[in-house]
């Protein structure tokens, strides 16, 4: 047997001395210094009487040695779960519970608040840090630089990755070792990374985009990473340079339009830039290349699946769309009364079939059941539609459609009229609770710096291009929208706030 995901992504670079992370201190990490703190910390991790198959729930700051965790539990045959760093410690320990992780991992300066957390859950607890700091960390500085690597299967699994949870309890969704290598590969060879690329790495590495897309991806190519504890405005301008490639959220391209030092000279060394996590405005695609040249990728993903669509390295790069399936990644739109499948055009549930699809939610069977159909297709809990070309575009989610004296009404169609008006920065269209009508459309609206739009003015223009039951009861004016840590803006929040704005 072998360990495909470490053997693969890992193990192929063993001996390597050329850079793999380079780091905002100037200092550079090669893989194989890489693999062997990879290996001290799989040694540590055992000693504690961890075993192949346990769960490890990490929640620690970025750091190379946080990415060698992950690398150790491939190689130890361990199930990896980070988590987000915002999370409080009540947050945490449902999912240190729900897993029945073995090991949990935190911050230094957290170990007396989490020790209680792991007490109650029987989970041994650890520290890491930045710069080689922490228990665990000491405790690998004692070990060999090199593991014997556990035998896995590429359905073993080989991460675990709870979701959002804006709707109920999160769900830890199961990722096996063929699901990331899969997609790793595809988008490796669909993007044209090779060994010569250098990705600026400014994401977080507790979620699928900074993980299992941006670092996995350049593993398989065999390149380097600018690896940055977080994101740094200055930092990256100074050194895109040494860069070819950038993988960010909508956030980041904003931020970088809005310093008048990103010019298209800045961007001259680029390969690709390429967006996801949060839907990108239109008005930043067309700014971001007038302004460099470069046309923004986007692609289409989620926590069950990984990457299931993407626009073209090569061809047409339509905005608002999230480009083609993935190459052996099936993708249909379907009726969400009846599953049949809907004519190009129409407007239904996302559904998808592939080798990157997880293989079920943790201990809930019946959610499983309910989103994953016997015949492999996810039922993703987005609403989209596929144009005559074969793009796919992302229309909201199933539970933000709006639906307003018996009609269904979809946001993002408001929301596009609301963005086309002059002075408009973005929008988001919710529905909040009417007495008559169920729900009644309310619009949120960010104007653009300086910009003072008038509310009844926008309401006019949009009226003559919406249907009398879709126009907005009212525009709502705010600094900026709520939005997590992906950028994805958090509507369950709004409702929250306006529940009662049309009582």
């Amino acid at each position: 047997m072998s360990n495909p995901l470490y053997d693969t992504l890992f193990g192929r670079h063993a001996g390597k001395t050329t850079p793999f992370l380079h780091l905002e201190n100037g200092t550079s990490l090669s893989h194989a210094d890489f693999l062997a703190r990879a290996a001290q910390l799989a040694h540590a991790m055992v000693s504690l009487g961890v075993r192949p198959g346990d769960r490890v729930a990490a929640q620690i700051d970025k750091s190379p040695d946080a990415l060698a965790l992950y690398a150790a539990c491939a190689q130890a045959g361990l199930v990896f779960l980070p988590l987000n760093t915002g999370y409080t410690a009540d947050e945490v320990s449902y999912f240190v519970e729900n897993s029945g992780a073995a090991l949990f991992v935190c911050q230094d300066h957290r170990r007396a608040e989490m020790s209680v957390l792991a007490k109650s859950t029987g989970a041994f607890l650890e520290t890491l840090d930045q710069d080689q700091g922490g228990s665990l960390a000491k405790r690998a500085d004692r070990q060999p630089a090199d593991f014997d690597t556990v035998d896995r299967d590429g359905d073993d699994l080989a991460a675990f990755l709870y979701t959002s949870g804006t709707t109920g309890r999160s769900k830890g969704a199961m990722l096996t070792q063929n699901n990331l290598l899969s997609n790793a590969q595809t988008l490796a060879e669909l993007w044209q990374f090779t060994a010569q690329d250098v990705l600026l790495h400014a994401l977080p590495i507790f979620h699928t985009h900074g993980l299992f897309v941006a670092v996995n991806v350049t593993l398989a190519a065999g390149g380097s990473m600018i690896f940055l504890p977080k994101f740094d405005l200055d930092f990256l301008l100074e050194n895109m340079h040494r860069a070819t490639a950038m993988m960010g959220v909508p956030t980041f391209y904003t931020r970088l339009l809005e310093d008048p030092r990103f010019t298209r000279d800045r961007t001259r060394d680029m390969r690709v830039f390429i967006s996801g996590s949060a839907p990108l405005l239109a008005e930043t695609h067309v700014q971001f290349e007038d302004r460099t040249g470069h046309r923004i990728l986007e692609r289409y993903g989620m926590t069950e699946t990984n990457m299931n669509t993407s626009n073209p390295y090569d061809g047409e790069r339509k905005a608002g769309t999230v480009g083609f399936p993935l190459p052996g990644v099936e993708l249909k739109i379907t009726d969400p009364a009846t599953g049949d499948t809907l004519a190009n055009g129409e407007i239904g549930q996302i559904e998808v079939r592939g080798p990157n699809v997880f293989k079920g939610y943790w201990e809930m069977p019946e959610k499983t059941a309910a989103e994953l159909r016997e015949n492999g297709f996810f039922i993703t809990g987005d609403l989209g539609r596929i144009d005559d070309d074969g793009y796919v575009s992302i229309v909201g989610r199933d539970k933000d459609m709006i639906i307003s004296g018996g009609y269904n009404i979809y946001p993002k169609e408001i929301e596009l009229l609301i963005d086309d008006q002059p002075g408009v920065l973005e929008s988001a269209v919710i529905g909040v609770p009417h007495p008559d009508f169920g729900e009644a459309v309310l619009g949120i609206v960010v104007a653009k710096p300086s910009a003072n739009p008038e509310p009844d003015q926008i309401l006019r223009n949009i009226s003559t291009s919406l249907a009398r039951f879709k126009q907005p009861r009212a525009l709502i004016f705010v600094r900026e929208l709520p939005r997590n840590t992906m950028g994805k803006v958090q509507k369950n929040l709004l409702r929250k706030e306006y529940e009662n704005y049309a009582q």
